[in-house]
């Protein structure tokens, strides 16, 4: 059986989740086994709503206690849930959850794992998994000859797919083990789209020369409906929020768009957002090296062509 881990915050389930599910059902298509659903702590959404990702059932253990992430107490009772269920291969969805829990639950159950997965594994000659290596350069294929095998899916590598299975809702009675943490406070970020479940991002650098110029990419976003984000530069200089930094020491996304403006896009940088479907990018100077990673660019001031992108987005919205 396999079984997928799903992720929650706000008690609302995260796409993340939903994408690991529809790949969990495409192994156990491929497998010919069933594809079982896991969730911690309470949600709103009807749970039966999982079958239209693929579940066959969901095993729902409700308590509030479980809707922060304690790794520690998750990880226990992942474990221990997946071993009464006899579960062979379990799948995480690769957001900052997942990478906390998704080790820790092979070390208990003394199963191989490969992490940052792009693709299906290929059954043909025992279980090869693809992934990539060396910030999205290359891919590594990868066999797990261990009887569990965990797998953590990158984010919109596989995409949503519907399979309307039919679906039940199975509550579980564990014992909540003791929280290793306390959580004292917790401050929320209102009123923007979260940059890992975003699928379009516009990202502004130093070419925008201060803070007090980012109104013209905060329009762009909001007609387009966009996350923003910034390089690690103007993090640093305070001219953006730190939770906007996307790169190898900030956020890792992968949207399908990533509109980059006035970012000349440092190895440290594409590290973070190669893995976005298309690349935009916005800069004056031609040898900007993030030109060689884009799908589409243009060379010249960005004070001049993002106003006029962002009018001809909002005309061929009216239109």
């Amino acid at each position: 059986m396999v079984l997928v881990y799903i992720d929650q915050a706000d008690q609302q389930i995260k796409k993340a989740s939903l994408e690991a599910l529809s790949y969990g059902a495409a192994i156990a298509q491929e497998l010919g086994i069933s594809v079982e659903a896991l969730v911690l702590g309470t949600v709103q959404e009807d749970l039966t709503s999982l079958g239209k990702y693929g579940a066959n059932k969901v095993h729902h253990l409700k308590n509030e206690s479980l809707n922060s992430l304690d790794v520690k107490v998750h990880t226990n009772l992942v474990a221990s849930i997946a071993k009464n269920l006899n579960a062979t291969v379990l799948v995480f969805a690769q957001n900052f959850n997942g990478r906390a829990i998704a080790p820790a639950v092979a070390v208990k159950l003394e199963a191989g794992i490969v992490t940052g997965v792009c693709s299906l594994p290929n059954t043909t000659n025992g279980f090869v998994v693809t992934k990539t290596v060396f910030s999205g350069k290359a891919f590594a294929h990868i066999k797990i000859e261990t009887p569990i095998k965990v797998i953590a899916i990158n984010q919109n590598s596989f995409g949503l797919v519907e399979y309307n299975a039919s679906t039940t809702v199975e509550n579980i009675d564990l014992a909540i083990p003791a929280p290793s943490i306390k959580i004292t406070k917790v401050e929320k970020i209102e009123g923007e789209i979260p940059l890992t479940e975003a699928n379009l991002v516009v990202s502004g650098g130093r070419g925008l020369k201060g803070p007090e110029n980012w109104g013209i990419l905060l329009d762009l976003a909001k007609a387009l409906g966009a996350a923003t984000a910034c390089s690690r530069p103007v993090s640093d200089s305070d001219w953006r929020p730190h939770h906007e930094h996307v790169g190898q020491t900030g956020i890792q996304i992968a949207p399908n768009l990533y509109i980059a403006i006035g970012i000349s896009g440092a190895i440290q940088h594409l590290a973070g957002v190669n893995r976005s479907k298309t690349i935009v990018v916005i800069n004056k100077d031609p040898e900007a090296p993030f030109f060689k990673a884009a799908d589409y660019g243009v060379v010249g001031d960005a004070f001049e062509i993002v106003p006029k992108l962002t009018a001809a987005v909002l005309k061929a919205k009216t239109t």
